[in-house]
């Protein structure tokens, strides 16, 4: 995949995200091509030697992989746009826009390519991204190919496509979330004693290392938290006072009221 070319068309905050997260990774900037209609504002890109376009046709010409980083109502008008510059055997379409399927993309492109819908999050801006994937009419070694791309962001997992909104709530909304709870604790840690400056820096090494626990030991969140409430001590208090007052079930009610919206 390194020597491919990629166009990521649309270039808006998430394609930014991962066109930085390929260059911070080590991905030739002459293999990268973004379009955007105000190229201007994709002048950071161009100063890494990334070509950037205002056509999204000709990107689509020059690359192998074609990466839809616009809004869901624009993929159907844009993929009619750069269909004459699909080619069989050439091209593999890639689209992270939410709601669109994969039945949609190969209607839309009238042309029977590899097609992947990937849903990154903004994490891949320090190629941390959770991505979630599924695919249609790919290879083993497209498949491979793929995850090998968006692993250079970050982690990815095949899923089925019925899971992809799913997937969308839990992976990409799920960083709001996350940073929502971390601001909260920020704003205990400020209550209790610390300055923002301190207590950020401690709220974010604790998250980090909670995540890396599980990841690394392959262990169930709650298996970890019983390490660390004792009979009677501070931890186990105040995580009670949490469920008191609706954390979990406020947490867990949020993701599902995300995802009924989604389906929408």
């Amino acid at each position: 995949m390194k020597d491919r070319k990629i166009a990521i068309i649309g270039c808006g905050n998430l394609g930014l995200t991962i066109a930085n997260g390929l260059l911070d990774d080590g991905f030739d900037a002459r293999n990268l091509i973004a379009t955007r209609r105000n190229t201007a504002s994709l002048s950071g890109l161009q100063a890494k030697g990334v070509t950037v376009i205002a056509s999204n046709a000709e990107a689509a010409a020059l690359a192998d992989v074609v990466v839809l980083g616009v809004k869901p109502y624009n993929v159907e008008p844009i993929l009619k746009e750069i269909s004459a510059s699909l080619e069989i055997g050439k091209h593999t379409l890639v689209c992270l826009a939410t709601g669109i399927t994969l039945a949609n993309l190969a209607s839309w492109s009238g042309k029977e390519l590899p097609i992947f819908r990937a849903m990154p999050n903004t994490a891949a801006d320090v190629n941390e991204s959770m991505t979630l994937i599924c695919e249609s009419g790919a290879s083993a070694e497209q498949r491979n190919a793929m995850k090998q791309l968006f692993d250079k962001i970050g982690s990815t997992l095949y899923i089925d496509e019925n899971l992809m909104e799913a997937a969308t709530i839990l992976g990409a909304c799920g960083i709001a979330y996350v940073l929502r709870f971390m601001r909260a604790m920020i704003q205990g840690g400020i209550e209790v004693g610390f300055d923002a400056k301190t207590a950020t820096a401690i709220v974010s090494q604790t998250m980090k290392g909670a995540s890396e626990l599980i990841i690394q030991n392959g262990a169930h969140p709650e298996s970890e938290i019983d390490k660390v409430t004792t009979p009677k001590g501070c931890t186990i208090t105040g995580l009670n006072e949490m469920e008191h007052a609706g954390f979990s079930s406020a947490l867990i009610k949020g993701i599902v009221a995300s995802y009924k919206k989604i389906e929408k």
